[in-house]
């Protein structure tokens, strides 16, 4: 019987991902690499009906270097996805030195206030790289995971 109850309350209390984004992180707004302010929810627009990865990471993140050669098998393995990058950097110039520096394709974009925002709270950042998939319906598919070859990535990728 006790391990009904601790099932139970295990299963009770577990959360579910969300499955669309808060008004607040859409609203939240994002410096694109001229300069100008966006909100995150026209980024999501800028891809509408394609699944996009997103990439959370900054250039000083050791694993986020590190998983750069799983980000890049991925563009290859399924390059009608389209990624976006939301770098968590320190300052514009090493956001926009490290894209170039470990040669990062796709969509970018800065977080002016780095973990002190809605998107960051909505997402509930707890570790960098994170990577999330949104689908071609815009819904999210995957929450949070860390590794860009991650099961569950890959096969949200493959739907």
């Amino acid at each position: 019987m006790k391990y009904l109850i601790v099932l139970l309350i295990s299963f009770l209390s577990c959360k579910t991902e969300p499955k669309t984004f808060s008004d607040e992180a859409l609203q939240d707004t994002f410096l694109n690499l001229g300069g100008n302010s966006v909100t995150f929810k026209s980024i999501l627009e800028a891809h509408k009906g394609k699944t996009v990865v997103i990439d959370i990471w900054a250039s000083w993140c050791g694993d986020c270097i590190k998983g750069m050669p799983k980000v890049k098998t991925l563009q290859a393995a399924f390059k009608d996805v389209s990624y976006v990058f939301l770098s968590l950097d320190r300052g514009e110039d090493a956001w926009k030195r490290g894209i170039k520096k470990y040669n990062v394709v796709g969509d970018h974009y800065y977080m002016p206030n780095g973990k002190k925002c809605d998107f960051a709270d909505f997402v509930n950042i707890s570790w960098i790289p994170r990577y999330m998939v949104v689908n071609k319906a815009g819904e999210i598919v995957v929450f949070n995971v860390i590794e860009a070859n991650d099961n569950k990535l890959i096969e949200a990728l493959k739907k």
